[in-house]
């Protein structure tokens, strides 16, 4: 089993090479939909603030973020066809522990959701947004790295509009959990918390990979 997350700005762009995969191996496959709601949230006035890479949000931004988040798992299952079911993290079961000073915000547990299991024993993709039960806002890098986690998945792919971890004047190719870890001080941005979910995976025992492509 393959876990891949892929952020809101390539989300439909994946679809082809998610059904590459899946016609190999099962996949999840888990969605973002940052630039979505950061475009809303100031179209209605809201604040967009973040920390490390982690959205702040109110209760407000709450219902925008679902609100995002369940439109492009729509058009994302649309874009990936007839295999792809279309699940709400908050409906299935995804567990997080509350985070501190974010507002509605959770620090998703490794687990394996039911219905999860059962979309990948019917043959189909599970297509995942990533809210947890509460509900709270989950970083959808740290939902896919629990996940693949608690699945037991044989690897997780980080599917973004960067070719990989950008440091200095080039990108960074493979790379161990503690260079990553004294590398992450240097960052800032989105690439923060991708970089903690694929150090958290790959400790325990996932291998993650970065890039623009699935196809790795």
């Amino acid at each position: 089993m393959i876990v891949v997350k892929v952020g809101g700005a390539v989300a439909t762009d994946a679809a082809r090479e998610i059904l590459s995969l899946a016609r190999s191996e099962r996949v999840v496959v888990v969605h973002g939909a940052g630039p979505q709601i950061s475009s809303e949230m100031r179209r209605r006035g809201l604040p967009v603030r973040f920390v490390r890479g982690r959205r702040v949000t109110s209760p407000q931004a709450l219902e925008v973020v679902r609100e995002s988040l369940l439109d492009v798992n729509r058009r994302l299952c649309e874009a990936i066809g007839p295999a792809a079911v279309g699940l709400a993290g908050d409906e299935i079961g995804l567990l997080a522990l509350r985070a501190r000073g974010l507002g509605l915000v959770g620090d998703p547990i490794p687990s394996a959701p039911q219905p999860i299991l059962e979309v990948l024993d019917a043959g189909l993709i599970p297509v995942v947004a990533p809210l947890a039960e509460g509900p709270l806002n989950v970083n959808a890098d740290e939902a896919a790295a629990a996940l693949a986690v608690g699945l037991g998945a044989r690897r997780l792919l980080f599917v973004t509009d960067v070719p990989g971890v950008l440091h200095g004047d080039g990108v960074l190719g493979e790379i161990e959990a503690d260079e990553a870890d004294r590398l992450l001080p240097l960052l800032e941005g989105g690439i923060v918390p991708k970089l903690q979910a694929a150090v958290q995976a790959a400790r325990s025992g996932v291998p993650a990979h970065i890039g623009e492509t699935a196809v790795v």
